[in-house]
């Protein structure tokens, strides 16, 4: 059963423009939670601070975004094997004692495409766009689905090869310009680069899905715009497209589930209130 008059928050730098608070929020309500969830701008500098006085300050865990996660990362008493596969901490709580820190972002890619593309684990080869952060969780998310050929990449190959690398077997570095001949036989591609995202380079495409076969899924972990230059080309040429929001409310059960004792769903109710308020932030 949830306990009373939890509190749980999301820590970033700015934070102001968190969805967490409304998806959270929805939950405590239509489950009738008389807990709390809320938006804290923690400067780099007090992070530590605030992490040792969790406990004091009544918190059962939080979510963790930009800047902070991979130092939420290094300070946690314990982690996930998500966590340590990702290198990076979203979502905390206290177990045993000790602050634990996890990662559901892979979760809630796989969570997305099981919902919006189902079979997409049995496409093929997978199609990575970007090297960063995100596309560590993408990578966890089609390891730990079985994905056998998973082919990165990047600007920088170098950092695609770092990828390769941790990720081992099945995973391969490539240079942006070779995306053109990986697509040939690709299932799922991934785009997790900025390119598409409201404001930065929204115009260009990071790949050509016309060059993909006619059974191929797309997917864009970005969510603003919720369809994205690529995620349109895509659906021009009939593939399956998937856009980012699920992701983002997918991540945020097993946390809320941590804190409040319940398991949430992610309904077309809550889709429907963060997509309006998508709508009133443009």
């Amino acid at each position: 059963m949830a306990e009373p008059g939890k509190r749980a928050f999301v820590i970033g730098h700015p934070i102001a423009h968190s969805r967490s608070p409304k998806i959270h929020g929805h939950w405590l309500a239509a489950h009738g939670i008389a807990g709390s969830y809320a938006a804290i701008d923690v400067a780099p500098a007090d992070l530590s601070a605030f992490l040792v006085g969790l406990r004091k300050n009544g918190f059962s865990g939080g979510n963790v975004t930009l800047p902070h996660k991979e130092a939420v990362f290094a300070g946690a008493g314990r982690r996930d094997e998500a966590a340590e596969l990702i290198g990076a901490v979203n979502t905390l709580w206290f177990e045993d004692g000790l602050l634990t820190g996890g990662n559901t972002d892979a979760y809630g890619f796989a969570a997305n495409l099981d919902e919006y593309a189902p079979g997409w684990t049995g496409n093929g080869a997978a199609v990575v766009l970007g090297a960063g952060g995100a596309a560590r969780a993408v990578i966890h998310a089609l390891k730990t689905r079985g994905a056998n050929d998973i082919r990165i990449a990047n600007r920088t190959l170098a950092r695609a090869e770092e990828l390769r690398d941790r990720f081992g077997a099945g995973v391969t570095a490539h240079p942006l310009e070779a995306v053109p001949e990986l697509l040939g036989d690709t299932g799922l591609l991934v785009n997790t680069t900025s390119v598409g995202m409201a404001g930065k380079g929204k115009e260009e495409l990071p790949a050509d899905p016309a060059l993909l076969p006619a059974h191929a899924a797309v997917t864009d972990i970005v969510y603003v715009p919720l369809e994205t230059p690529l995620l349109a080309a895509a659906r021009a040429h009939g593939l399956k497209t998937v856009d980012g929001l699920g992701m983002l409310l997918h991540q945020a059960v097993p946390g809320f589930e941590r804190w409040f004792g319940i398991r949430p769903r992610v309904t077309p109710e809550l889709r429907a209130l963060i997509v309006a308020d998508l709508g009133a932030a443009a």
